[in-house]
């Protein structure tokens, strides 16, 4: 068996980037860790925040909670702070992770990769799916531990083409109005477009035997991911056909999409 790590940037990334390739990597007997760089400071704030407990903690339990659902064997939290969206002042903060020194950070997870004797890490796409600054941190500093402790580095992404055709899907179905939902094709967070075009896709990997399982690891994120939210809102078939595929591409791949598996 293989061990496969993952590493994210803030709770609750771990299950909507890669819920499915975790729970069937988990599934057919692998080894899988978990390595989250922040502590997700800045997330969104629930109206029902229990008494006495941080966003910190809160955030905290939902990821362990969510590991568990998914089948994840280690948790390793890097501690840095959430740095917030581009823009934000806490982009200044000397504890945001978009601020962390690289060789420092990938050190730390050279370390897990090392003492987990890892066969694959996935990082992220070279712009983080849609530009977050922990995002874009997140791939510096994974292909740079994987160059302190060599690894295979799949990074992934989302499908710009299948957002499109889903969000299309959506309009025709009536879910939402002609004049309503996200634009695929337009700015995100750093102004550039989300995710990565299929044509620059190198890997679809079928997981939508455990898209139900990708579903219940999100719901642990109650604190961020609400039950009436774009995630959360579809019914199973639908949550299935849009989410069942994960993305990934392979930095060292020329070639076109094809569905295969994390550990080919």
């Amino acid at each position: 068996m293989s061990t496969l790590v993952c590493f994210h940037a803030h709770p609750d990334d771990e299950c909507i980037g890669t819920g499915g390739t975790i729970a069937r990597a988990s599934a057919e007997g692998h080894r899988v860790v978990l390595v989250v760089a922040t502590n997700g400071d800045h997330g969104e704030i629930p109206a029902d925040m229990p008494a006495g407990k941080t966003l910190v903690e809160v955030r905290h339990a939902e990821t362990l909670k969510s590991a568990e659902t998914l089948g994840v064997h280690r948790v390793v939290w890097l501690g840095y702070e959430d740095s917030g969206m581009t823009g934000w002042e806490q982009n200044t903060n000397a504890g945001a992770f978009c601020n962390a020194a690289l060789e420092e950070a990938a050190q730390k997870l050279a370390d897990v990769l090392r003492e987990e004797n890892a066969d694959v890490l996935t990082t992220y796409d070279w712009h983080g799916g849609y530009g977050h600054p922990d995002h874009i941190m997140v791939h510096k500093v994974g292909h740079r531990a994987a160059e302190l402790v060599p690894v295979r580095v799949l990074e992934g992404t989302m499908n710009r083409d299948q957002i499109r055709r889903g969000i299309d899907a959506a309009r025709a179905a009536g879910l939402i109005k002609e004049d309503e939902g996200f634009n695929a094709d337009g700015p995100a967070d750093d102004g550039n477009p989300m995710g990565t075009l299929e044509s620059e896709i190198n890997y679809k990997f079928d997981v939508v035997k455990y898209a139900s399982l990708k579903r219940a690891a999100m719901k642990c994120h109650a604190s961020q991911l609400s039950d009436s939210g774009f995630f959360m809102a579809m019914d199973d078939e639908r949550f299935a056909a849009q989410f069942g595929n994960e993305w990934f591409i392979d930095p060292k791949s020329n070639e076109p999409m094809r569905e295969g598996w994390i550990f080919e």
